[in-house]
C-alpha cells in the first residue's frame, strides 16, 4: 500500500474547515499538506519570477490569475515528485486541472459540503493574521490574547470576504467555478463527498479513507 504515492486534492468553500482536516490528514498519514497561499507568501518573499508576476496583481488589489498560481503550484509540485501529498484548494477551475492532469493523476478528489448558515456564522468568527496567513476562529480555535496573534502577538483583522454580506456572493462564486472540476473528477471515479456542520464528525470517514489509501503514520486518529 505505501509503494505508490498518493496524490490526493480536498475543496470546499470558505469555512468549510479544509485547513484542519488537511492538517489531521497530514499528521495521521505522513501527506505533505500543499497550499497555494503559503507559496505564493514564500515566493513574493523571496523575490522569485513567479512570486514578483503575483505580487504586481495583489498590490493592485486584484486576485492573482489562473495561470500565475498554476505555474507556481506546479513548480512546487514538481520539486515533490517522491512524496505523498494533499493539495488543498487546488485545481479549483478546469483550466487548472487541466494543467495538474499533464503532470499526474490524482487518485482521491475529497469535497467538504457545508451548510450556507454554518458557513456564514464560521466565517463571521474568523480573523486573520495578515502577514503569516494564520487563521482562528473565535469559538474553536481562538487566540491566546483577544484580537492578537499568537506568535508574533500582532493585530489580527476580519476580512472585508468574511462578513455576513460577502459570504453568499463568495460561495456562490465557488460554486460557478468548482462544479465542473467535481463533476469531471466524480466521472473518473475518485470523488468522494463529505457532508456535516461539524468537522470533529465528520473526520472519521475522512480518516478511513485515506486508512483504505496508505498506512498512517499514527496508530490512532489525531483530533
Amino acid at each position: 500500500m505505501a509503494s505508490k504515492l498518493l496524490r490526493a486534492v480536498i475543496l470546499g468553500p470558505p469555512g468549510s474547515g479544509k485547513g484542519t482536516v488537511c492538517q489531521r490528514i497530514a499528521q495521521n498519514f505522513g501527506l505533505q499538506h500543499l497550499f497555494s497561499g503559503h507559496f505564493l507568501r514564500e515566493n513574493i518573499k523571496a523575490n522569485t519570477e513567479v512570486g514578483d508576476m503575483a505580487k504586481q496583481y495583489i498590490e493592485k488589489g486584484l486576485l492573482v490569475p489562473d495561470h500565475v498560481i498554476t505555474r507556481l503550484m506546479l513548480l512546487e509540485l514538481e520539486n515533490r515528485r517522491g512524496e505523498h501529498w494533499l493539495l488543498d484548494g487546488f485545481p479549483r477551475t478546469l483550466v487548472r486541472t487541466e494543467a495538474l492532469d499533464r503532470l499526474c493523476d490524482l487518485d482521491l478528489m475529497i469535497t467538504l459540503n457545508i451548510p450556507f448558515e454554518t458557513l456564514k456564522d464560521r466565517l463571521s468568527r474568523r480573523w486573520i493574521h495578515p502577514p503569516s496567513g494564520r487563521v482562528y476562529n473565535l469559538d474553536f480555535n481562538p487566540p491566546h490574547v483577544h484580537g492578537m496573534d499568537d506568535v508574533t502577538g500582532e493585530p489580527l483583522v476580519q476580512q472585508e470576504d468574511d462578513k455576513p454580506e460577502a459570504v453568499a456572493a463568495r460561495l456562490r462564486q465557488y460554486k460557478d467555478v468548482a462544479k465542473p472540476v467535481i463533476e469531471l473528477y466524480k466521472s473518473r471515479g475518485v470523488l468522494h463527498q463529505f457532508s456535516g456542520t461539524e468537522t470533529n464528525k465528520t473526520w472519521p470517514y475522512v480518516y478511513t479513507l485515506f486508512s483504505n489509501k496508505i498506512t498512517p503514520v499514527q496508530s490512532q486518529e489525531a483530533y
